[in-house]
């Protein structure tokens, strides 16, 4: 052979081997037959009323599933059966436009606009706008009163709770108010809405970040917390602790945190915003897929493919493939949680976690799991730089 055409030879096959775009096409190819399987897997759980919840789980679950479906052709809302779902999860709005069944109205019809909004069906537009009218209905704005006239403390205001309208049981926090503003951004809600202005100010006031945010447990770290408790004191499942001069701190971890930088850059705030910059340093700072970072004090795993949906679609919106972290090393988030997920993945196609959160729900956890592959395939196609 002529040393012309080896040496072309030789070149053409460095640049299948080292080629990002090559490396790139071999993760997708890996995450796509993990998508497989774990459909699979979901298909065979749908019940015989067409849902994929027990009459006592919300309706969310079947709307997580179909969300997971409809993202990966072939599948779509004309697919038999997940018309079928999608026909069940319908049944379930009411006059209102919520879309739930007895309780968790928030929560439910938040995840049910993303399903519907992911079919991208227009015979879907007409319940989605009315499920979009109902959701803002429940953000805390306006004159901050429940019907009875009390008034609660302004750290509530332009947040979400689980519950359906102003009531003391329906105290926001920063989990229903992160898929509340899936739910707008999803529905192609545009970006001078009210409803975003004001969950800027409620999300901001759940970051550890002294500049934006005066409550008096927090402090400079940039992550974020779970609620603002009762009078504005905070709540973090992560826990509290006491600093030298005996000031009551909360701690913040891994899947708040990815859920706030999601809802700045959802309600239209870039990434030069201090609090945005403050935000993903303490992601780069805490990077893992071993645990919900922030937990360990408590439950390590608790949370932990809650986080990783929440982490692959905030990480995904903020648009950088490769976080550097607090020793230096760089990850490739996308690649790497492909793979993790590949070793927890069962052999009948399916996840299942810690018991917390519902996540022993193998329904539920391998729903998780697909939407997170997904949005790592999303951005390898966007981006397939190593």
């Amino acid at each position: 052979m002529p040393k012309r055409t080896k040496k072309i030879l030789a070149t053409l096959l460095a640049f299948t081997l080292f080629s990002p775009f090559a490396h790139a096409d071999s993760t997708i190819d890996k995450a796509q037959h993990l998508i497989s399987t774990g459909l699979d897997y979901l298909q065979h759980q749908q019940k015989p009323d067409s849902s994929w919840q027990n009459p006592y789980e919300p309706v969310g679950i079947t709307a997580i599933v179909l969300k997971a479906f409809v993202q990966s052709p072939p599948n779509s809302s004309k697919t038999d059966f997940v018309a079928r779902g999608y026909d069940k999860l319908l049944a379930n709005q009411l006059e209102s436009g919520g879309i739930y069944k007895d309780s968790l109205a928030c929560y439910n019809t938040a995840i049910s606009i993303s399903a519907l909004a992911a079919a991208h069906d227009p015979a879907f537009q007409p319940a989605i706008n009315k499920a979009v009218a109902y959701l803002k209905s429940l953000q805390w704005v306006g004159d901050m009163t429940t019907p009875e006239g009390n008034r609660f403390d302004k750290s509530w205001y332009g947040g979400w709770g689980y519950g359906g309208g102003k009531t003391s049981g329906s105290r926001p926090d920063l989990s229903n108010t992160q898929m509340a503003l899936d739910a707008l951004h999803d529905a192609g809600i545009p970006k001078d809405d009210p409803a975003y202005a004001a969950a800027i100010t409620f999300v901001s006031s759940l970051q550890n970040r002294q500049a934006s945010n005066s409550a008096p447990w927090a402090t400079d770290d940039g992550g974020f917390i779970y609620s603002p408790g009762p009078k504005g004191a905070g709540e973090s499942p992560s826990g509290a602790y006491l600093d030298s001069n005996a000031n009551r701190h909360l701690r913040s971890y891994g899947s708040m945190t990815y859920a706030g930088l999601k809802s700045f850059i959802y309600a239209g705030l870039s990434k030069d915003d201090p609090r945005v910059k403050a935000a993903f340093a303490w992601i780069s700072g805490h990077f893992t897929l071993d645990e919900n970072p922030g937990m360990a004090t408590a439950d390590p795993k608790a949370g932990l493919y809650y986080y990783y949906v929440t982490l692959s679609r905030a990480l995904n919106a903020y648009d950088v493939p490769t976080i550097t972290d607090a020793k230096s090393h760089p990850h490739d988030w996308r690649i790497e949680l492909i793979d993790k997920l590949a070793t927890e993945q069962h052999a009948d196609g399916s996840w299942s976690g810690d018991k917390r959160w519902m996540e022993n729900n193998p329904t539920l956890v391998t729903a998780y799991s697909v939407l997170s592959l997904e949005e790592a395939v999303t951005d390898l196609q966007r981006n397939p730089q190593r």
